[in-house]
């Protein structure tokens, strides 16, 4: 198969009689113990785990806690909290399979931001379950697939005695804001960390009842702009037509960044990015939405984009440049005639292979220098980084974890990308050098980073099928010695 494509997969094959057997022990234990773990995950959506926030740095070391010992409860033998210079991660391993494989199971407890609060209907971290749904911040990303792994390791454990493989588990507390401190930890540990396989659930399913394992995710390059007018704000009558406004500024310069059709405009931008083959295009094809779906389901009059290229294919495999918030002037209610001495405006890019991230956020500054209005100051800042993976759909691995979900859903799985970033994986694939799995759970309509996050359980209870088909799977499938 080509790297990134999507494409049907083929039947589940039926594996082995004991295996079938011991995956059914346990898929009868998580049946028999549903409520009880549902009970543990809105304890675990309770905690305000808000990583980019420093008031709640006390809620992400007990929320680090927690899942330390939710580990310690699943029978892991060793479980650590893991100091950083940020918020620390939890560790813990199983590695009494010798002769196996081992997986690395990797992970964030931390969450996002819950504002506009007052957009919510139940309150963030009350979690609510209504219309087979969980409510709560993290419900979706990544709280709920974190859960998921745990409680299939412990069900594992408590009906046969042991794992099918050695594990080793990786769950941050930093994801949300780049993960600054987990690559230095991971190339510190590497020997430590190394493992068969990488199994990721923080991404989505294609759709409702549509299985999928992602092959691609988009790297991320984030600033953020500031123009500085006059030195502190002036009167609008008495300095008005004087000087230049740093908003209108900044509208000005905001407005060089893209042509009418949604291209950016910054020279470079589009140097390195890797071309869609024709076999790729008719892949996305056979698999994207309808325009009038995505009318309706994002409650627009119109799509836009990048002239040439489909909805999907722009989500998926190109590029973009978006603004993500403007500050500056008068917020209030009402009107303050004042010309604001400051004005300014956060910019991330979604980044395609072989796009470097660092190389983009240079070619928006030096745009951004040629083009500031005179009378104001530009000051630049760099923030997150991430590179874009790509990984072929037809490791052995990939495959096992792909019949896995078949099984559970009883419908093929496709091959995806995705629009989104998580930074460690790139990084996961070029220190640790084993195929990652990226099997999530999720949907896209599922509200993550936003009001009313929530997470299907539907999703929770095929998930964790598929997980424990997919533990099961692994040691007829990576027949490579155990890296313990």
């Amino acid at each position: 198969m080509t790297e990134g494509t999507s494409h049907p997969h083929a039947h589940p094959s039926p594996g082995n009689a004991s295996e079938n057997a011991a995956a059914e022990r346990a898929l009868e234990y998580l049946a028999a113990h549903r409520e009880a773990h549902l009970q543990g995950l809105l304890d675990f959506l309770r905690l305000k785990s808000i990583s980019a926030l420093p008031a709640h740095r006390d809620d992400v070391r007990r929320t680090a806690r927690f899942v330390a010992e939710a580990l310690k409860e699943a029978g892991l033998s060793t479980v650590r909290i893991e100091e950083t210079k940020g918020h620390p991660i939890v560790y813990g391993e199983w590695l009494g399979a010798p002769g196996r494989p081992t997986v690395l199971l990797y992970g964030h407890y931390d969450v996002q931001p819950v504002d506009p609060e007052a957009l919510w209907t139940t309150p963030p971290f009350e979690p609510d379950i209504r219309d087979g749904k969980i409510y709560a911040r993290g419900a979706s990303d990544d709280k709920g697939p974190v859960w998921m792994h745990i409680k299939a390791l412990e069900a594992m454990m408590n009906t046969a005695g042991s794992l099918p493989v050695n594990v080793k588990v990786l769950i941050e507390g930093e994801e949300e804001i780049g993960s600054p401190h987990l690559e230095p930890y991971v190339a510190r540990h590497r020997e430590a960390l190394r493992a068969d396989v990488v199994l990721i659930s923080d991404t989505t399913l294609l759709g409702p009842g549509q299985p999928a394992i992602t092959v691609g995710l988009r790297g991320l390059a984030a600033l953020e702009v500031r123009l500085k007018g006059a030195r502190g704000d002036l009167h609008s009558g008495l300095y008005g037509g004087i000087v230049m406004n740093p908003i209108q500024a900044l509208v000005q310069l905001l407005s060089t960044l893209h042509d009418a059709d949604g291209r950016v405009r910054v020279p470079g931008f589009y140097d390195d990015v890797r071309p869609l083959s024709a076999e790729e295009r008719a892949a996305m094809a056979a698999l994207a939405p309808t325009e009038d779906q995505l009318l309706s389901e994002l409650d627009v009059p119109a799509l836009f984009g990048e002239a040439g290229y489909t909805p999907l294919e722009r989500n998926w495999a190109r590029p973009t440049l978006e603004l993500n918030g403007i500050f500056g002037g008068f917020q209030d209610e009402g009107i303050k005639t004042v010309i604001p001495s400051t004005a300014g405006a956060k910019i991330s890019c979604r980044l395609v292979p072989d796009q470097d991230p660092k190389r983009i956020q240079a070619l928006i500054a030096d745009h951004l220098r040629r083009h500031t209005p005179p009378g104001v100051t530009l000051e630049v800042t760099f923030f997150d980084t991430g590179r874009p993976f790509l990984a072929p759909a037809d490791h052995p691995a990939v495959q096992a974890a792909a019949d896995a979900l078949s099984q559970a859903y009883g419908k093929e799985t496709a091959f995806i990308r995705m629009g989104g970033s998580i930074p460690i994986v790139e990084a996961f694939d070029r220190l640790l050098g084993a195929p990652i799995v990226l099997m999530g759970f999720g949907l896209p309509t599922e509200n993550f980073h936003a009001p009313d996050e929530h997470f299907h359980l539907e999703n929770y209870d095929r998930g964790l099928e598929a997980l424990v088909r997919s533990f099961y799977a692994f040691p007829e499938t990576l027949r490579t010695a155990p890296s313990v």
